[in-house]
């Protein structure tokens, strides 16, 4: 395997800890932890976990230049849906649908193939998406962490990386 294939791969094993590590978290929250907002100009628990799951989903959408209402459809789509383990069902279904999507990129296509997202004048290539979306995943992990410490779950740093 080449260096853009083991830097292809080194970036999913590091999305796959940040979902692992996400969804350990998703299993910690308690039915009245749901509504909990820190400030009224931020999300909700349950509108930050539905955007987080939804993140490779809706990644992949913009990196195959999807519309804003495609994009937007699945930012929705769980709207209303509290059940932990259909979420987490959720969540691993997208990583591995966006997972067989990077994988099938040949080489000339990860370093080369731009894209342009709705909301954007110019594209990105490829890989730089995928590093967009490993951000992305860890920027939310990081708040859900938060949230559920200011709710008082026991948390500790060391459970992000097991």
């Amino acid at each position: 395997m080449n260096g853009t294939m083991q830097i292809r791969d080194h970036l999913l094993d590091e999305l796959e800890t940040g979902v692992r590590t996400g969804a350990s978290l998703i299993r910690l929250i308690r039915p009245e932890d749901w509504a909990y907002r820190p400030q009224e100009n931020m999300r909700s628990l349950v509108e930050l976990v539905h955007h987080w799951i939804q993140i490779t989903a809706s990644d992949l959408a913009i990196m195959q230049e999807k519309s804003e209402a495609e994009v937007g459809a699945i930012e929705n789509s769980l709207s209303g849906i509290e059940d932990i383990e259909q979420l987490e069902a959720v969540l691993w279904r997208n990583f591995e649908t966006y997972k067989e999507y990077i994988v099938a990129l040949s080489e000339e296509d990860l370093l080369n193939r731009s894209t342009t997202a709705f909301y954007m004048e110019h594209g990105h290539v490829q890989v730089k998406w995928q590093i967009e979306t490993v951000t992305h995943v860890f920027h939310h992990r990081s708040q859900l962490y938060n949230y559920l410490k200011q709710q008082g779950h026991e948390l500790n740093f060391f459970m992000l990386y097991a």
